[in-house]
């Protein structure tokens, strides 16, 4: 991880790090990182109270997202286990661009159903349409 990843990390987990670079994409990347750090459960964790702390520091204290955040860091981790461990954040998007797509998980949810506050404190199984 180059300085650049350590001063987002730094900043995100301070609460400073400007909101409009915790948009979709800062969530990918914040992941990326997580999982560069920590396996699949540390990586979780260290989501988890990342987000959540950001989101209290800012006061949007509803920003944390269970299933979102679980189902994206297992998307990511899935695609680094063939990845060189140096690959950046940057040339990993490129590889896999489907993730910067808000409506991935459109497929696997029913309509409304990731807007449930159950969605939102827990993590729900995808389920395909059929």
């Amino acid at each position: 991880m180059d300085t650049e990843d350590h001063e987002f990390l730094a900043a995100l987990e301070a609460g400073t790090l400007p909101p409009a670079q915790f948009n979709h994409r800062g969530h990918l990347k914040a992941s990326f990182l997580y999982l560069r750090q920590h396996d699949f459960p540390g990586a979780c964790v260290a989501m988890k109270r990342a987000v959540q702390g950001f989101a209290a520091a800012v006061g949007k204290r509803t920003l944390y997202h269970e299933t979102l955040t679980v189902a994206y860091l297992a998307l990511i981790a899935e695609r680094l286990i063939e990845e060189p461990a140096d690959l950046p954040f940057d040339a990993f998007l490129e590889r896999y661009p489907e993730l910067a797509n808000r409506g991935y998980f459109e497929r696997y949810y029913p309509r409304g159903e990731l807007d449930s506050p159950e969605a939102r404190a827990t993590f729900l199984l995808p389920r395909p349409r059929a």
